[in-house]
């Protein structure tokens, strides 16, 4: 399927109405996911031509992201990854937690940015980080795009390395589904219960009988919201 090729057009505007010189673009994955961290990359450009054929991770297939990876992590300025765990999440509720990852991101990069382009329509960061916020910032702009492949390749393989543990792990099958619930995902929650790597305050919870006594409470109202939109959204 065609699609129009991420540009610069967002990082000009930003060097030119606020004198900005260093911007990163600010991408994240997991948010949906029932099982590991929320991961949020950031990653520094400039204004280069970008690799062939980037764009939004999830427009990629597994292969083409792969590849792109290699490429990407020789071709940008700079990058860094933030996570927050399943306890922070559990603890903090989705929108601190994501705040908590991309600062850990932002603070990890050898310079600290000017401004940060976010990917889509709230900023979750706030001050003393000057943010912009750009719906499908990941198709659009050539920094979160690559920032959201990062993001997506190292968490993939992140789970995949988690599922790899033995021990019953391996029947969630995290290196095809990265935590998100799919039908086998969904089995051995059933059959086994969550594990340490779970979000057990998540309403997926709810419908397991025979676990729902591990469910703990949740701090934030917003992160039931993002829950639920996660629940029909995967992004294996």
């Amino acid at each position: 399927m065609p699609y129009e090729a991420p540009t610069h057009t967002v990082e000009r505007s930003l060097r030119a109405t606020t004198g900005a010189k260093v911007i990163a673009g600010v991408d994240e994955v997991g948010r949906g996911a029932w099982a590991g961290p929320v991961t949020v990359c950031a990653a520094i450009t400039g204004l280069r031509r970008p690799p062939a054929g980037l764009t939004d991770s999830k427009l990629l297939t597994p292969k083409r992201r792969d590849a792109l990876l290699d490429v990407l992590e020789g071709w940008v300025t700079a990058y860094a990854l933030g996570h927050s765990s399943p306890e922070e999440i559990d603890e903090l509720g989705m929108t601190a937690a994501l705040r908590l990852a991309a600062e850990r991101a932002l603070e990890a990069l050898p310079v600290r940015p000017d401004a940060v382009i976010l990917d889509g329509k709230h900023d979750y960061l706030g001050p003393p980080w000057r943010v912009r916020t750009v719906i499908k910032g990941d198709q659009s702009c050539i920094a979160v795009a690559a920032a959201s492949v990062i993001a997506k390749v190292r968490r993939d393989r992140m789970m995949a390395e988690l599922g790899e543990q033995g021990g019953g792990i391996e029947d969630f099958a995290f290196a095809a589904n990265a935590g998100y619930p799919s039908p086998v995902h969904r089995a051995a929650l059933e059959e086994l219960g969550p594990t340490p790597y779970h979000r057990l305050s998540w309403s997926y919870l709810d419908a397991l009988p025979r676990w729902r006594h591990l469910k703990k409470v949740r701090r934030s109202e917003e992160s039931v919201e993002l829950e639920n939109g996660g629940q029909l959204g995967f992004e294996f």
